[in-house]
């Protein structure tokens, strides 16, 4: 396994001394095109020209700061991530987590991996809902993490990579297409929970599980996301998975969901199912989700306790 980590920090301190018409190619060659497979997988031009100027790099800036951005201003961002330690932190964070589901005689298909952290960008809402870090894992081979550098979110950092390892790992062996329904990212993202939870203990739990009481899980949560499992169609399932106020930042239709309902529903959802078959968390993140919610019945009736 070869696990390639590309210093985004290296490169921010470039494009911030590069002069204002060099920085847009800077930083598509060396941010973006590292990544190209992964843009051709999910359709995203390269290049504004090739699709009425919605690129790789219009597309990256909706969550990160963007190349204009990057100037000598945000060096105290660039420097809370320069760190040869919380670089090596993040490595160890991703090494592990792939090795663990070979411990457990899980065979990886893909032996080639990338990784990096990008700046978050401060105005994008999506990323201060959930309290300044995401990631990205979906795409077999690349992993992205994304924060607001400070003391709460870089030391969270390993975590949501273990959490996109997971990710990863799970859609090596799902197919995931156009028919990929509300139940699989449900389950997904309650895999990757309960995946980061479980190499780094339960205190970092993130954001789009903590805020949810039990009260709004079990009476409000629960008894709508049960009948909508089938649903397909992102723009129709993304209410129910992000909750309203993201879904309406992408101009999707509100469904009354409070924040990140599938993230927490699925969450809880796969401690019964761990719990009840007794399987492991890496024979589980490869498992069809038709299996597991086959095996969850009791979860939708039972009243889920939160403890903490």
């Amino acid at each position: 396994m070869n696990i390639t980590t590309l210093r985004s920090d290296h490169i921010y301190q470039k494009v911030a001394q590069a002069l204002p018409e060099e920085k847009l190619e800077l930083f598509r060659n060396e941010m973006m095109a590292p990544f190209m497979k992964q843009w051709q997988i999910q359709q995203i031009p390269f290049r504004a020209e090739e699709a009425n100027g919605f690129d790789v790099v219009t597309f990256n800036s909706i969550m990160h700061r963007s190349p204009d951005q990057i100037t000598p201003q945000i060096s105290p961002e660039v420097e809370l991530i320069s760190s040869d330690s919380f670089w090596l932190e993040c490595e160890r964070a991703v090494r592990k987590s792939l090795h663990l589901f070979i411990e457990h005689e899980i065979n990886l298909p893909v032996s080639e991996y990338l990784f990096t952290i990008q700046l978050g960008n401060p105005g994008n809402r999506a990323l201060t809902i959930n309290e300044g870090y995401s990631g990205f894992g979906g795409i077999p081979g690349f992993i992205w993490g994304t924060l607001l550098p400070n003391e709460y979110t870089i030391p969270r950092m390993k975590v949501a990579l273990a959490h996109e390892c997971n990710h990863n790992v799970r859609y090596q062996f799902i197919q995931w297409d156009h028919t990929v329904n509300l139940g699989e990212l449900i389950v997904s993202e309650g895999l990757a929970e309960n995946f980061a939870t479980s190499m780094f203990g339960g205190e970092w739990l993130g954001p789009w599980v903590t805020k949810t009481n039990a009260e709004t899980l079990n009476w409000h949560i629960k008894p709508v996301l049960r009948e909508q499992l089938q649903l397909t169609g992102f723009d129709q399932l993304a209410p129910y998975l992000y909750g309203d106020e993201l879904a309406e930042l992408q101009n999707f239709k509100p469904v009354n969901m409070p924040y990140s309902a599938g993230y927490a529903c699925g969450y809880y959802l796969i401690q019964y199912y761990l719990r009840k078959t007794g399987r492991t968390i890496y024979e589980a993140t490869i498992t069809p989700a038709a299996q597991i919610l086959d095996e969850v019945k009791g979860f939708w009736d039972e009243e889920t306790i939160i403890s903490g």
